[in-house]
C-alpha cells in the first residue's frame, strides 16, 4: 500500500479522539451520497449497513447497539452515533467528482485497530462505485500490513491489533 493520502489521520474533536479519512471519488455528488444513505448500496462496502431512510431522529439498532441520526443535508453531510460515538459522511464537490470525509470519534477505541478497520471498508466503496464489487475477504487482505502502519503512524502499541488478527483473520492474511 504505498498512498498515503489515502491513510486516516487522527485528530481531536471537541476534546476527543476522531479518525478522518479523505478521499477524492471520480464520480458526481450524487451518486456518491446515494452510495452512502441508501440501505442497499451501503451493505456493499460498509460494516452494519442500517434499514434506515435516513432522517434526522431516526434511530435504529445494529448489533445491539443504538445508532441514532443526528443530521441530514442531502447531498453533501449524513452524521449518526453508533454506541454515542459520532460517525459523519461528508461529500463537497470536487473538479471531476466529489471528496468525501469520513470522520469517527473513536473514545477508548484502539486507533491503529479502528483506523485499519475503517481504511478496509471504505476500500470497497470505489468499486462499487464503479460497478464491481471487493468482497470483506479481499478487502480484509492488507489488514496486518495496513495495521502496522497505524500502529507506528500513531505511535500506540501494536499487540491488541495483532492479538485480533489473530484470533479473527486467516492465518494467510496480510
Amino acid at each position: 500500500m504505498t498512498d498515503t493520502a489515502a491513510y486516516a489521520t487522527l485528530e481531536t474533536i471537541d476534546g476527543r479522539p476522531a479518525l478522518r479519512f479523505e478521499r477524492w471519488l471520480a464520480y458526481p455528488i450524487g451518486r456518491v451520497w446515494r452510495a452512502v444513505s441508501v440501505p442497499a448500496e451501503l451493505e456493499r462496502f460498509f460494516p452494519g449497513a442500517a434499514d434506515w431512510t435516513p432522517a434526522k431522529g431516526e434511530t435504529i439498532e445494529i448489533g445491539g447497539a443504538i445508532v441514532e441520526v443526528t443530521e441530514v443535508e442531502a447531498p453533501h453531510r449524513l452524521a449518526w452515533t453508533f454506541a454515542g460515538q459520532p460517525q459523519s459522511f461528508e461529500l463537497v464537490e470536487a473538479e471531476g467528482g466529489c471528496r468525501l470525509v469520513f470522520t469517527h470519534v473513536i473514545d477508548d477505541l484502539p486507533a491503529a485497530q479502528t483506523a485499519t478497520g475503517w481504511q478496509i471498508y471504505l476500500s470497497r466503496l470505489e468499486p462499487h462505485l464503479a460497478g464491481g464489487y471487493l468482497s470483506e475477504e479481499e478487502a480484509h487482505e492488507p489488514w496486518k500490513d495496513i495495521h502496522e502502519h497505524y500502529a507506528e503512524r500513531f505511535g500506540v502499541d501494536p499487540e491488541p491489533g495483532r492479538r485480533w488478527a489473530a484470533e479473527n483473520l486467516p492465518a494467510d492474511r496480510g
